[in-house]
């Protein structure tokens, strides 16, 4: 299911919408799991050490996924989130390893992939509805209605 740029901008917006209302944060790794081009199952198995570097197992080429992530920096710096770099070691037993997204380990793409954007604001917010036990029926993503006139100008125009 591969999408036009526009399009997949579309999505990428409602659902860093979705988890950050959900969560107070969102990052790559959580929306490459709800596009459908990381498996839960590949990503437990990265995030246990089998697998050597996260892209092996992304099911997308590398054009689209560069564009993915930067999709998603300016989404999180055009609703003025926070960034904050995420360091991913392996689970399970034995030596904590730090682990790698790309097979070429360069900065930028490490970075890129590591950095999660949160709302501060709204995270305080969460927890406050939480420790009140509200419970409210998760929305899907196709039933988000984006405001569009809060988000600038789309590299896709």
């Amino acid at each position: 299911m591969i999408m036009n740029n526009k399009d997949l901008e579309k999505k990428i917006i409602g659902i860093s919408w979705r988890l950050i209302r959900e969560k107070g944060y969102m990052c790559p790794v959580d929306i490459l799991i709800e596009l459908g081009y990381l498996s839960k199952k590949d990503y437990e198995a990265w995030r246990f050490g089998k697998v050597e570097f996260l892209e092996k197992v992304i099911m997308v080429n590398l054009g689209k996924l560069s564009s993915i992530n930067r999709i998603i920096r300016q989404t999180g710096r055009k609703l003025g989130l926070k960034e904050s770099v995420t360091i991913y070691n392996k689970y399970g037993k034995g030596p904590k390893r730090k682990l790698i997204f790309s097979k070429s380990i360069s900065y930028n793409i490490e970075k890129s992939y590591s950095t999660h954007y949160h709302d501060f604001k709204g995270m305080k917010d969460l927890m406050d509805h939480k420790k009140s036990g509200s419970s409210e029926k998760r929305t899907n993503v196709d039933d988000i209605e984006i405001p569009f006139n809060e988000i600038r100008d789309s590299p896709f125009n």
